[in-house]
């Protein structure tokens, strides 16, 4: 009923747009000149006010139903049939009653939940048709209403304008809640782990164990959260990821750029790109089967004993998974720079080469290290390359060869599974999130700082 109610919403708003829009029309042909507004926006302001209002009906309608809806229920059991002490019965219950109502039955319900079944549908009935006929009553009136202020003088454009940009506050705000919203949450939990765990532990300690036991008769380890070990990993595959990708990426532009000719750039540029498509999983089956063996095999022909999943087979993989952010992001960024700062060195006397080096570079050296950073985060988030070719094994190490894990794959690792939400396990991934955020926002304050900086020296 909610999509009957939308594409209503829209048919109306529609018709509302031609009937002020007619309305403008008449204006214009009796008063000429002397109407303030086009026809056009005569008929945007009749839409708006027909449709914003019943949208806004419709939604806070459907965040509200439920919750009333469920109160009746509860209050028309017999008394005592729900604890009221404890939320969770009264949870089940509804849960048995909308089960029952969908003709889902696992067992024989109860007298009383057969009959709480067939009131849940029939108020569920009239919720929707009383959401349906208000919101078609609401845009009625609104409709009578918007077409009653239509006039030759009316500031119709204005009043349209103001509508539109209050609705552009308004999802401007929703957007800044919403990211409050993600970090006060992940505030909340992170506070609640370090109850469990000090954070001096949790930053400093050197061992990452998180299993502990989740019942009296479970036999499982008491836990170690020390995430430097983590931490580590995270730092050893994104720098190796770099090292693959950043001069790869820069080089490429700077060849697309300034050597390559028109053709040979329309048939490079298309097949880089399309690395940027392919799914991360791919990357992942062609680091298992082909880097992370030749890595192996490569260790075996020097004598040196190579983990089956290293850091070294993530890292390269992850490296040309991001080439085309940072050869795409380079490209622009050197093709942005004024082709007359180029034009006037290759004047003077100087190569191509000294002409990228000591002007094109420089000059465009805020878009190559936005690039660079972009790709720093992408490596930084990335989980499925890491799972299948890096391993699940938190080591303290820095040696490519041997198996790490990442903040991201012990998050997804964590979360996964039957564990109470509550336990200082599941909740050290919101801890890990929480790093992993700070770590993503000062890489972002650095690149701004960066671009800053050299915007000033070159405009």
């Amino acid at each position: 009923m909610a999509g009957y109610a939308f594409l209503l919403i829209l048919l109306l708003s529609i018709v509302g747009y031609y009937v002020g829009r007619s309305a403008g029309n008449r204006f214009v042909t009796a008063q000429g000149r002397d109407v303030h507004s086009l026809p056009g926006y005569h008929g945007a302001f009749v839409a708006v006010w027909i449709g914003v209002p019943a949208f806004i009906l419709v939604l806070l309608w459907l965040l509200l139903q439920g919750p009333v809806i469920d109160a009746m229920l509860l209050s028309s059991l017999p008394a005592g049939y729900v604890d009221s002490d404890t939320g969770s019965r009264a949870a089940l219950v509804l849960s048995e009653i909308k089960n029952v109502a969908a003709g889902r039955l696992f067992g024989e319900p109860s007298d009383e939940v057969r009959h709480a079944a067939d009131l849940y549908n029939r108020w569920e009935a009239i919720a929707r048709w009383a959401m349906l006929v208000s919101a078609l009553a609401a845009m009625i009136v609104a409709l009578v209403i918007a077409r009653a202020k239509l006039g030759p003088r009316f500031r119709a454009r204005n009043n349209f304008e103001f509508v539109v940009s209050a609705l552009m506050i308004f999802c401007s705000l929703v957007a800044i809640a919403t990211t409050v919203g993600i970090i006060a949450s992940l505030v909340f939990e992170a506070w609640a782990f370090f109850k469990h765990v000090p954070i001096n532990e949790f930053l400093f300690g050197l061992r990452w164990e998180p299993q502990i036991a989740l019942r009296a008769d479970q036999v499982a380890g008491k836990g170690a959260f020390g995430a430097i070990p983590v931490f580590t990993g995270t730092l050893l595959i994104a720098f190796i990821a770099m090292l693959v990708a950043t001069p790869i990426g820069i080089f490429t532009a700077i060849y697309l750029v300034e050597y390559a000719s028109d053709r040979v750039r329309a048939t490079v540029k298309p097949i880089m790109e399309i690395l940027a498509g392919i799914p991360t999983v791919v990357y992942g089956f062609f680091a298992v089967l082909i880097v992370a063996p030749a890595v192996r095999d490569t260790g075996s022909v020097l004598g040196i004993a190579v983990s089956p999943n290293s850091a070294l087979a993530a890292g390269a993989v992850m490296g040309i998974m991001i080439i085309p952010f940072i050869s795409s992001l380079s490209d622009d960024a050197l093709k942005a720079v004024p082709r007359t700062m180029s034009d006037g060195s290759l004047a003077l006397g100087a190569t191509r080469a000294e002409t990228m080096t000591k002007v094109m570079l420089p000059a465009a050296i805020p878009g190559i290290m936005g690039g660079v950073l972009l790709a720093m985060s992408r490596a930084i988030g990335e989980t499925m390359i890491v799972v299948m070719a890096a391993g699940l094994i938190a080591s303290l190490t820095l040696n490519p060869i041997d198996s790490v894990t990442t903040v991201t794959v012990q998050i997804v690792t964590l979360l996964v599974g039957d564990t109470e939400f509550d336990s200082p396990k599941t909740l050290a991934a919101f801890a890990l999130g929480l790093v992993l955020f700070v770590v993503t926002l000062c890489l972002n304050i650095i690149a701004l700082r960066i671009v800053q900086k050299y915007r000033e020296q070159y405009e």
